[in-house]
């Protein structure tokens, strides 16, 4: 390993550098994921750097005292096979010493979290395709404006932590970009976030009391899109949110693992109908 290498907290740019990274991966991250994302935790991503350029990356935001999320673990290919990846880990990992940690992998990674303590929790499928219909429901969604008080009290009685800051910042309409909530008599039923991205737009998340309150978001939501593609990542154990992606014609295009070290959080899947994202949570 070269002497001049070091973990360092990112300095104001790099995301969108690793984030272009994630693209070049074939991960196809949000156009503007950088400013949510840093809002999440602006202490939580890292940089491995050899001198003053940066090989490697992860993010662990944490999310208060219990829980952190793991993503965005990547070494440049330039850079790999010389021990800067596991550097990286180690620093990442104790940046959250003393919470249970999450993170989603995919199949071929599973095995090597599986040996730093990572146990899997349930299977989440990506699907993707062009809508070919909208689904019906008896419910409306509206369009998320700049009040998101109700939706962040909401958001975590579903997410295993509170991230009012994240929401805030998620759920800001601008270019690309659109929110959706459902009420009934005053009181949230659920919301959801369609997002511009590299290829297509991702919708994440996806969180509603009924499959009706999910179908009014996802009509909502897609029209966003306006014919390009869409993807959503679903708990294979939601059953009425796999329906309800394969509804609008979506097909499986990729399976992760979501896996915890520690103790795993309670989190309702019959209520998550599209993760967030797989770099957060």
């Amino acid at each position: 390993m070269n002497s001049e290498f070091a973990v360092r907290p990112m300095r104001p740019g790099e995301l969108e550098l690793v984030l272009e990274w994630a693209r070049q991966e074939g991960w196809n991250p949000g156009l503007d994921d950088s400013l949510a994302f840093h809002d999440a935790d602006p202490s939580g991503f890292f940089v491995g750097a050899v001198g003053e350029v940066p090989v490697g990356s992860i993010s662990v935001v944490k999310y208060g005292d219990e829980f952190a999320f793991l993503g965005l673990y990547i070494v440049h290919p330039d850079f790999r096979g010389k021990g800067y990846g596991k550097a990286i880990w180690n620093a990442g990992m104790a940046s959250a010493e003393g919470r249970a940690i999450g993170l989603d992998g995919v199949e071929a990674q599973q095995p090597s979290y599986r040996k730093a303590g990572f146990e899997p929790a349930y299977k989440t499928i990506r699907f993707g395709g062009v809508a070919t219909s909208v689904p019906s429901s008896p419910l409306t969604a509206q369009a998320v404006t700049d009040k998101t008080d109700g939706i962040v009290r909401y958001d975590a009685s579903i997410f295993p932590a509170a991230r009012p800051e994240f929401v805030s910042a998620w759920c800001t309409s601008r270019k690309g970009r659109r929110s959706a909530v459902v009420r009934k008599s005053g009181k949230i039923r659920g919301y959801g976030t369609i997002r511009r991205c590299y290829e297509g737009y991702k919708i994440g998340p996806l969180f509603a009391a009924d499959a009706d309150t999910a179908a009014a978001l996802m009509a909502q939501l897609i029209t966003e899109a306006d014919g390009a593609q869409v993807f959503i990542d679903v708990p294979e154990d939601n059953k009425d949110g796999l329906a309800l992606a394969e509804s609008i014609g979506l097909v499986p295009v990729l399976e992760t693992m979501r896996m915890y070290r520690g103790k795993a959080p309670s989190i309702p899947l019959r209520n998550v109908y599209g993760v967030t994202t797989l770099e957060l949570g």
